[in-house]
């Protein structure tokens, strides 16, 4: 009895329901998110359609395996939380930029290599944690809110603003609807149904989409209903200098938005993130990226799309995320079901994603309602940074006259907002004070 007393919600496995419905919502979440960027490469390089299926169930495949080594933890890896694994943005660019020189194996080959640069530096990376106070915290997991906030408002409005229906009333009246669905069924319902809010909004609101013509089910006939994703598909990796050591600098940028949004789990769950937990998670990322150059895929991180919905949901096990795993897995096997998940429309996730992407912010400012701001710099340390992180979002080529190392860095509002904290706190603050920083104590107190 004391033993579970003593254990920390993070390690409660729930009921297999449960963690089916709770995984299944994560998956909705981010479904979105994960086969952006197999989309983007494919049209860019000029991919056949058939080449595109074959990443994108290679993406959720990969994603899936990596989210359970993050959650579940494999050896030295996995900080053992609930974070969810997708393939990050920041690569995008410059793996377009790679591949239309090298090809796909010159993509795969400069990832396996960048991973393993990631697994082997992630012990050195993780002592920057003594650099996290809580005023550098909250201000990034605000920052990471804010940022995710557009990406919300595109689905809401349709989802491609090139688009002559683009924010068209319908849309917006859908997305309205799916959040009030959301907000109605958190409030009004209680326990397991308050708590998958989003998972029912997203189904109703599908549901009510269907008859008003904006849900497309055309892909699902087409669909196959397996595939199998083997290594090296489109040939052996191939090694090019320059574009080994951009995708190096990317998953530097990558490692810095992990690091906060692993810091901003830990605030949520009420488990502050240690040095060793860090390694591991970043750890998980380095290998993770070398499957991904193994299977297929791209470079993986956490993603910040879900830190919000544990905070919406309250549901802080990780066996939840682990759970969301296996789904995404048994999604990149069987096409045909990914292609019902990819039928919900973009308002409908854009309705579900401004309460998520919003919970994100909010538990920023809750951790910054802790700081103490007078008497100190604290003040122009979040206003400097969260200034800074918002620079792209307003204008989104900002620095195209910039060196490309440096818009690699800058172009994530998330990532130069988190450098600027870092380094405001450090100058104006000082480090004299480690144990201020987001490290807590291993165990937990029932």
């Amino acid at each position: 009895m004391q033993e579970n007393q003593s254990k920390h919600p993070v390690d409660e496995i729930l009921p297999l329901g449960q963690l089916f419905t709770y995984g299944l919502q994560h998956v909705l979440a981010m479904y979105a998110g994960a086969v952006a960027v197999p989309l983007i490469i494919a049209n860019a390089l000029g991919l056949s359609k058939e080449q595109l299926i074959y990443l994108i169930n290679a993406d959720l495949f990969t994603c899936g395996i990596a989210t359970l080594i993050q959650t579940i933890g494999f050896g030295n890896m996995g900080i053992q939380m609930p974070v969810i694994q997708g393939v990050t943005f920041a690569a995008v660019t410059p793996m377009i930029i790679i591949g239309k020189t090298h090809g796909l194996t010159g993509i795969y080959g400069s990832i396996m290599v960048a991973g393993l640069v990631t697994y082997l530096m992630s012990p050195y990376f993780s002592r920057l944690i003594r650099f996290f106070p809580p005023v550098v915290t909250g201000t990034i997991i605000t920052i990471i809110g804010v940022t995710l906030m557009p990406v919300a408002v595109r689905w809401a409005a349709g989802g491609n603003p090139a688009a002559k229906d683009f924010a068209a009333f319908p849309y917006i009246c859908m997305a309205l609807v799916t959040l009030i669905l959301v907000l109605f069924f958190y409030r009004y319902f209680k326990g397991f149904l308050s708590n998958i809010a989003v998972l029912l909004g997203l189904i109703v609101g599908t549901l009510i989409a269907i008859p008003l013509g904006m849900v497309n089910f055309s892909q699902v006939p087409t669909a196959a209903w397996m595939g199998v994703t083997t290594p090296f598909a489109f040939g052996l990796p191939t090694f090019d200098l320059a574009s080994i050591l951009a995708m190096v600098l990317v998953m530097l940028v990558v490692m810095t938005e992990t690091t906060g949004d692993c810091i901003a789990i830990g605030e949520i769950i009420s488990k502050p993130v240690t040095q060793k937990d860090l390694t591991k998670g970043l750890r998980a990322d380095g290998f993770s990226t070398i499957l991904g150059g193994i299977l297929n895929s791209f470079p993986y991180t956490a993603f910040a799309q879900n830190v919000g919905l544990v905070g919406l949901t309250r549901v802080k096990s990780r066996f939840v995320v682990a759970a969301a795993g296996v789904i995404l897995i048994v999604l990149g096997l069987f096409p045909k079901a990914a292609a019902v998940i990819a039928a919900i429309p973009n308002p409908v996730l854009g309705g579900a994603g401004i309460a998520m992407f919003g919970m994100v912010a909010a538990s920023g400012i809750k951790t910054l309602s802790k700081v103490q701001f007078d008497g100190t710099h604290n003040i122009m340390v979040v206003a400097v940074s969260i200034g800074v992180g918002m620079i792209t979002l307003a204008v989104p080529n900002f620095y195209q006259n910039f060196p490309s190392w440096a818009q690699v860095i800058l172009h994530s509002g998330i990532t130069a907002g988190s450098v600027t904290a870092i380094i405001l706190n450090a100058t104006l603050n000082g480090t004299d004070k480690p144990g201020e920083a987001a490290i807590g104590k291993q165990e937990y107190i029932g």
